[in-house]
């Protein structure tokens, strides 16, 4: 279990690098650094999931399409929702969002508690209500601040929930369908990169790049496999619980970029983190519990 813990946190601790790593391939916009993403990281996801014996759950998507043809528009509208979240992370360090972005991160799991009670009528527990009160009191002190939140943390804390929603909706919900959602951007993710302002060409025009282009690649693919593997060596309840590492790096990035929470906004970022806290706790007794129980 050691061994899925420190993956766990490395995958964690690699997305957060990825998040910061964008910041240092200037000229490239936000998404044309997308687009790099995909085209690097699609091949090393398919040598993988070869390797490791999953590609068999892309044949039995693609046998699916052959005889449902009209699935393949919903694993289309999939693509499109997590495009726009890989996209968004990409975009957000360069644009002044990363806080922003950040904090959809740490709301993500309320919302993901919120959309089983709603959508698959699951029940909530005493700790979670207490958790959604807490996040209820942020919400309303970013609506007093500001009117709302900003766009990109609603992106985030609502859009994946919905991603998640569709791919249960067309079984689709393991790595054959996250690799199809992934290799369906590719053409989207080259007509970035060759319209981009620096096209293909970017390595004559600016050569150090070509260096740190494939490494971003390379952390993309790794923070992928490592976060696959992890998933596969921890129990779910103990997996869940160490998802909260990411956002609490995604916020120091987010500092380290030059962004800070400004005075007004604490009464928002603090019951929110006090929210996830109380998941945090929730999960801990869970894992607990099922560690006591008899072989």
């Amino acid at each position: 279990m050691s061994k899925g813990i420190a993956l766990s946190v490395s995958a964690s601790v690699l997305f957060a690098v990825m998040y910061y790593y964008t910041s240092l391939l200037t000229p490239l916009s936000g998404v044309e650094i997308f687009g790099w993403r995909m085209l690097l990281t699609v091949p090393c996801m398919t040598v993988f999931m070869v390797v490791s014996g999953e590609w068999k759950r892309v044949i039995d998507i693609f046998k699916r399409i052959a005889g449902t043809p009209k699935l393949m528009a919903g694993l289309i509208v999939s693509a499109a929702l997590l495009g726009v979240q890989l996209w968004l992370f990409m975009w957000a360090p360069l644009n002044g969002y990363s806080l922003d972005v950040s904090l959809g991160y740490f709301l993500l799991p309320l919302t993901m508690v919120l959309t089983g009670r709603i959508a698959y009528g699951e029940r909530l527990s005493y700790l979670q209500k207490i958790a959604v009160v807490l996040a209820c009191l942020g919400v309303v002190n970013e609506v007093y601040q500001v009117g709302g939140f900003s766009w990109a943390t609603l992106l985030v804390c609502i859009g994946y929930p919905l991603y998640f929603i569709v791919r249960k909706r067309l079984s689709a919900d393991n790595l054959g369908g996250l690799w199809l959602d992934m290799a369906l951007m590719l053409p989207v993710a080259f007509w970035f990169v060759q319209s981009g302002e620096q096209g293909f060409g970017v390595f004559d025009q600016h050569p150090w790049l070509s260096l740190l282009i494939p490494m971003l690649g390379v952390i993309s693919a790794s923070a992928l496999v490592v976060y696959i593997i992890a998933s596969r060596l921890l129990p779910f309840s103990l997996f869940g619980l160490l998802s909260y590492v990411e956002p609490v790096l995604l916020l120091g990035v987010a500092l380290l970029l030059g962004e800070s929470i400004k005075p007004g906004e604490w009464l928002t970022y603090i019951p929110i983190w006090l929210a996830v806290v109380v998941l945090m706790f929730e999960g801990f007794k869970h894992l607990v519990r099922q560690r006591r129980r008899p072989m």
